[in-house]
């Protein structure tokens, strides 16, 4: 085993039923070092991490494993927990209901004879937290604390189990930029005052090349190969977005953003003086007097930071599924329309792509097939009785339009990476023969080459004369993929802006001048 390495897995090779997921990976993490694991959806990065952490227990794949120097032969969880080797799923574990201190130590409990010794949980729980710089009472619930503080629990939870290796998957898939660099600024301390290594999956890549000491790239189950990184004194990596991804997908993206040349018809969606009060706070605004207006073939991107209204405005809009005391017009083709449920939002023709696929966009348990048809089932159906043959054909013309890598309609949506789950979602939509899409982050959480075939969707869509609202955190996705930008600050519009040729400094002004 190389001196310098902490950990070592060689030649490991993972099959599922029809699927060879890992084929020949090798990975080595240094002690002290930050290690980026980057690929496409798909390319076997969870199921090399789920290997390590033992999730997939020894002897149900071939390869090697050394941590520390010892061969490891881990049949779960809590023996690589037990060596040292932590892993934080990108949804995160901790018991909503319970304090900090208590998530810290489920199943390591502070106790003798059976009984909990608290104030030994608070003052353990006390001394990991101080290690972040996690400034909280630790017998705060957790339900009280945002998911930038929740991520904090789980890596303070780490390190009370004397992790030596934490794994990170997607750790800022759901934070905001601030968030974000505060967890990476903790990877740095933990890595330069506690010793402690990370390897972290990420589709940031902005995130990789600001933190990564190394990056090794998977494709198609296959090491393709491993990246030094080296800083200039401003800290400044040597490699750009641009080699990774032509590690990634096996060549350039030269054009990020595609551009489209379709022409803008006339106003297909309106939005007059949207008035959202909060159900949960009677007394507070969510949303104030919105004006906005969506043309034909036009994408209308929605910017602002985290809690500036964007997603409370959508999903109010789309049949009022959010809010209280909700007041204003919406029109669709000039006629105002009272679209008071889910349901209506649909026959009227507006559709609502969730940030949130897993929990609301699709039935994990279902089939692509069940999935793709489920918005408008009617159309399928006579009666009470659903035609399989039209649902089956209906699914599989989805498949081949939105490439959904998949082997047949009957596959499990759960089973889909999560690039081709987001194209299951945008099939059930189009689905239901859309007027107006909104689609709400619709990037969270995929790679870059999955990324780019969503573009090419939306632009498709757009040339077909659909009005398009992109909400994203992504600001060079905003500017990139809008004609028009909306700029949203505390539940009210503080600008309007054209796309591609806004700079992120002007709508961060915007932003923050309301």
């Amino acid at each position: 085993m190389d001196q310098a390495a902490l950990l070592e897995m060689k030649a490991i090779t993972k099959t599922f039923p029809g699927v060879k997921a890992l084929d020949g990976v090798n990975l080595t993490v240094r002690r002290r070092e930050i290690h980026a694991l980057v690929g496409e959806n798909g390319a076997g990065k969870s199921t090399l991490m789920n290997i390590l952490s033992g999730v997939y227990a020894y002897g149900t794949y071939e390869g090697e494993i050394e941590f520390d120097g010892k061969p490891c032969f881990f049949a779960g969880i809590k023996q690589s927990e037990k060596a040292g080797i932590v892993i934080i799923h990108q949804e995160l574990t901790l018991s909503p209901y319970l304090s900090i201190a208590e998530n810290m130590f489920i199943g390591d409990e502070r106790a003798k004879h059976n009984i909990i010794n608290w104030d030994k949980t608070r003052e353990d729980a006390l001394v990991y937290m101080k290690k972040l710089g996690f400034d909280e009472n630790p017998n705060t619930q957790v339900n009280k604390l945002g998911v930038g503080k929740q991520q904090m629990v789980e890596i303070a939870k780490a390190l009370a189990k004397n992790a030596r290796l934490l794994i990170l998957d997607e750790p800022t898939s759901a934070l905001n930029e601030k968030d974000s660099e505060h967890l990476l600024q903790i990877l740095r301390e933990l890595r330069d005052q506690h010793d402690i290594s990370s390897a972290l999956i990420s589709h940031k890549l902005n995130e990789i090349a600001a933190v990564a000491d190394r990056i090794t790239i998977l494709r198609d189950g296959k090491t393709i190969e491993t990246l030094d990184v080296e800083r200039d004194a401003s800290g400044r990596a040597s490699i750009s977005e641009d080699r990774i991804i032509k590690g990634m997908v096996g060549r350039g993206i030269t054009d990020r953003f595609p551009r489209r040349n379709n022409v803008i018809g006339n106003t297909v969606f309106e939005i007059r003086n949207w008035t959202v009060y909060n159900p949960k706070n009677p007394e507070q605004k969510k949303l104030d007097g919105i004006n906005i207006t969506v043309r034909s073939g036009e994408v209308v991107g929605l910017a602002g930071l985290v809690g500036a209204g964007r997603t409370e405005l959508a999903t109010s809009v789309f049949g009022k599924y959010y809010g209280d005391r909700i007041s204003g017009e919406t029109l669709v083709n000039g006629k105002a329309l009272n679209i008071n449920t889910i349901p209506r939002a649909i026959e009227n023709g507006i559709a609502y792509v969730t940030e949130n696929r897993k929990e609301f966009g699709l039935v994990l348990i279902e089939t692509i097939k069940e999935n793709t048809t489920m918005a408008k089932l009617k159309k399928i159906a006579k009666g009470a009785v659903i035609n399989e043959q039209e649902e089956i054909l209906a699914a599989e013309g989805y498949r081949k339009r939105l490439n959904i890598k998949t082997p047949g309609v009957l596959q499990l949506a759960g089973n889909l990476s999560g690039g081709n789950q987001q194209k299951v979602v945008l099939a059930k939509w189009l689905f239901s023969d859309p007027k107006v899409l909104i689609l709400d982050e619709p990037t969270r959480g995929i790679d870059v080459g999955a990324k780019h075939e969503i573009y090419l969707i939306i632009n498709e869509l757009a040339s077909q004369g659909m009005a398009c609202i992109l909400i994203s955190s992504e600001m060079p996705e905003v500017i990139g993929m809008s004609d028009r930008i909306y700029v949203m600050s505390e539940g009210r519009i503080t600008a309007e802006l054209p796309g591609l040729t806004t700079a992120q400094e002007e709508i961060m002004r915007h932003i923050l001048s309301n």
